[in-house]
C-alpha cells in the first residue's frame, strides 16, 4: 500500500471518523493529485464488484467485495466485513463512512482481484474524488464506479434502448457517461476511478452488462452483502462456487 502523506490519517480505519469536512476535502484534494487515468496496463482476468449496506443515519456498516472470473463473470470469491462508521452523511464524502469497512474486506483477501468496481463514482464527482478513485490511490489498486446516481456534471439523456450512452461534463470536462444497460429503466453512471481511462471503464462496463440495470460485478456485490445483512452469509473470506452457497 503506497505511503499515505502527512496530511493524511495513517489508518483510514481509526481516523476517518474524527475528521472535519475541510480535513475530508483536504484529503480528497490530496488525493486527486495522485489520480492517474492512464490506459489500462494489464489484462484484466478478474474483476471484483464492492458495495456496502447501511441505513441512512446507522453506524453499522456490511461491507462486501465479491471477485469474478473476467470476462465470463462467475463468481469465485467474495470478503465480507461488519464494521461501524461516525462520520456524517454528507453527499460528496460518503467514502469516508465506507472505505474503512471496504478495506478491511480488501486486505483480508489473499488475492486481489485485477480491477475493482465500486457502487459509486469514480472521477464523476465535484473534486474528481468519488469513493472508486479514493479507494484506488489509498490501496494502488485499479477501480472504477458504477452509480445509480449522477453526482456531478451535465448530460443529455441517451437513447432508451440499451446499450446507449451519452458523456457527463462539468466545466468543458468529459467525467463519464450516462448508460442505458437495460431497455427503457433510468441510466447507470460510468466512470475511471484509477489507473484506466474513460474509455477502458466504458468498455469494460459494456462487457459486464448482462439483464439487469447494474453490471454484474456490483449486482453480485449487492446481493451478497444483503445476504450477509440478513445472516444468509457469514463474515470473512470465502473461495465458493457460486452454486454451493444457495
Amino acid at each position: 500500500m503506497p505511503v499515505i502523506s502527512a496530511e493524511m490519517p495513517d489508518t483510514p480505519e481509526s481516523n476517518y471518523d474524527r475528521l472535519t469536512i475541510a480535513e475530508a476535502t483536504a484529503i480528497q484534494k490530496d488525493l486527486r493529485s495522485k489520480l492517474s487515468l492512464i490506459p489500462l496496463e494489464k489484462p484484466v482476468r478478474t474483476i471484483a464488484g464492492a458495495d456496502i449496506s447501511l441505513s441512512l443515519y446507522s453506524q453499522t456498516v456490511y461491507a462486501g467485495i465479491v471477485i469474478l472470473s473476467y470476462p465470463k463473470l462467475q463468481v469465485v470469491a467474495y470478503s465480507l466485513v461488519k464494521g461501524n462508521t461516525n462520520f456524517p452523511y454528507v453527499p460528496g464524502y460518503l467514502a469516508f463512512r465506507e472505505i474503512p469497512s471496504i478495506l478491511k474486506a480488501f486486505e483480508q483477501m489473499p488475492v486481489k482481484p485485477d480491477l475493482i468496481m465500486f457502487d459509486g463514482n469514480g472521477i464523476l464527482h465535484k473534486r474528481r474524488m468519488g469513493i472508486a478513485s479514493h479507494f484506488g490511490v489509498l490501496t494502488d489498486t485499479v477501480t472504477m464506479g458504477c452509480a445509480k446516481k449522477k453526482l456531478a456534471g451535465l448530460y443529455t439523456e441517451p437513447g432508451e434502448t440499451k446499450g446507449q450512452f451519452t458523456a457527463v461534463t462539468d466545466s468543458g470536462e468529459t467525467i463519464g457517461f450516462a448508460v442505458r444497460s437495460k431497455n427503457n429503466v433510468k441510466p447507470v453512471f460510468i466512470s475511471p476511478g484509477h489507473q484506466m481511462s474513460l474509455q477502458d471503464s466504458l468498455d469494460i462496463a459494456f462487457k459486464c452488462i448482462g439483464k439487469h440495470r447494474l453490471p454484474e460485478p456490483t449486482r453480485k456485490a449487492h446481493e451478497y452483502v444483503n445476504l450477509f445483512r440478513t445472516g444468509a452469509l457469514q463474515e470473512g473470506y470465502h473461495e465458493v462456487d457460486e452454486w454451493k452457497l444457495f
